[in-house]
């Protein structure tokens, strides 16, 4: 394996654990964006005026519409944290794909050339 593809296969798990890292990002921040759906669902259900709102350890007594409005605002920037990384997830995939074609390609006339120089070999015996 020549030089470049040995560059372009170091290359290629580099980028394939970095999707991999990214994968688990946008899963985790999926998981955080259900949830705030799930507490934003409650809190409409919710009759009361006040509730409790936990801030780090403690519970503060908070008006229910100043909380609603909270969670609203964080779940449209986690949704918008997840549309981004699915963006960058599909790029990189892209990315992944021509690298792999790249270098299969490269290892595929390596063999084939391997291959027609020993049949050539065998030959002139």
């Amino acid at each position: 394996m020549d030089e470049q593809t040995q560059k372009d296969v170091i290359e290629f798990n580099r980028m394939r654990q970095q999707l991999g890292a990214l994968t688990a990002q946008m899963q985790q921040l999926q998981l955080q964006s259900d949830t705030l759906k799930t507490a934003l669902e409650e809190l409409k259900q919710s009759k009361e005026e006040k509730v409790y709102k936990a801030v780090g350890n403690i519970l503060v007594l908070k008006k229910s519409k100043d909380v609603e409005k909270e969670i609203k605002e964080n779940k449209e920037s986690t949704d918008l944290r997840v549309k981004t990384l699915k963006k960058q997830e599909e790029s990189s995939v892209q990315k992944l794909n021509k690298l792999r074609s790249k270098i299969e390609s490269k290892i595929g006339s390596e063999t084939a050339l391997e291959t027609s120089t020993a049949s050539k070999k065998n030959k002139n015996k």
